[in-house]
Formats: C-alpha cells, structure tokens, sequence
C-alpha cells in the first residue's frame, strides 16, 4: 500500500502596498523566500492574498515558516528582517495590536513607539533585542521568545503613556538581568 504525501498550503492575506516588498525587484525575495523555505509562493497582486505551498515530500515546519515570513513583510517588516524568521529556533514574530485606539489615539501611540526620527524604536531594539515595525495597526516584533516579551512589555508601557525615560530604565533593568543569568549558566 502506498502512502499519499499531501502538499500543506497556507494562505496569508497581506495589504496590497505591501505585495511589491514581498515579491521584490525581479521576484528576487520571492525567490529567496522560496529557495530557503524550499516552498512555491504564488502572490495575487490584485488581492494581496498568497499562497504558500510545501514541496513534495518538504518539510511542513518550512510551510509555515515562510507563511511567517509573508506575514511579518505583510506587516511592514523588510524583508531582510522577515527572512530571520526561517533560522530554526531564532525567532517569533509578535503582534501587538492598536485597533482598539481612536484614530486620533492611534496616531499618538504610534509617534510615541516610534519617537522622533525612529529614536525611540531603535533603543526599544537596541535594549530588548529584537526587531519592531509600526504599521497600520499593529506593532510587530521580531526575536527570542524571552526578548519579545520583555520588548511586548516595553511597547505596551509605552501605549499605556509611561515616560519613555521609565521604559529605557525597566528595559535596562531586564538586559542586566539577562546578562547576570548568562554569567551564571557559563559558571
């Protein structure tokens, strides 16, 4: 008796602004996206629906990776940045979302996320270790499990009006601790 492999096939829906930073110039991070996650992509670009598909006899975790991927580019991630997701353990993506803000909140909480000139995303980054994304409605965050949650934390601080000063300083407090239990695990 034969067994059938089933190909996975997931779709993401992503903004059409955002279909371009997906495919890239040429298809060339489609394509990278495709050889590094060994999957087939194919973007309707009057939708912004894409379908990620496994290759026969692929490994599905590489699906989902990839729909990751897609989702992270989907939410203003560089593709660059999008593409960490597909090292193996590295990392998760986040969201953290601001629907629930008046238009007039909205754009509030995100110039204090962002800060001037991106200051104040760069330290959150710089601090926590991760990658973050303002778009639309939602904070997107890149990184090691322990790393998103202290930077969640940080961005939800700042969403709930603490000083930025007072954010730097619990950021600052959690990397010392992080680093204390380094040197404790090295003992």
């Amino acid at each position: 008796m034969a067994t059938q492999q089933h190909k996975q096939q997931i779709r993401v829906r992503i903004p059409l602004d955002r279909v371009g930073a997906l495919i890239g110039r040429d298809g060339a991070v489609k394509g990278i996206l495709e050889k590094k996650s060994e999957t087939k992509i194919a973007v309707d670009s009057n939708e912004g629906e894409v379908c990620v598909e496994g290759v026969e006899g692929g490994d599905p975790v590489k699906v989902l990776g990839a729909a990751e991927v897609v989702k992270a580019v989907g939410r203003g991630f560089s593709p660059e940045k999008a593409l960490a997701l597909l090292d193996d353990d590295f990392v998760l993506l986040d969201l953290v979302s601001l629907a629930h803000l008046s238009p007039k909140t909205l754009k509030r909480v995100k110039g204090r996320v962002i800060g001037q000139n991106g200051r104040t995303r760069r330290t959150v980054e710089n601090l926590a270790g991760v990658k973050i994304s303002v778009y639309g409605k939602t904070v997107g965050l890149i990184g090691h499990s322990h790393q998103i949650r202290t930077a969640r934390e940080a961005v939800e601080m700042l969403i709930n009006g603490s000083p930025h000063s007072a954010v730097y300083s619990f950021l600052e407090r959690r990397r010392a601790e992080e680093r204390g239990k380094e040197g404790v695990r090295e003992s």
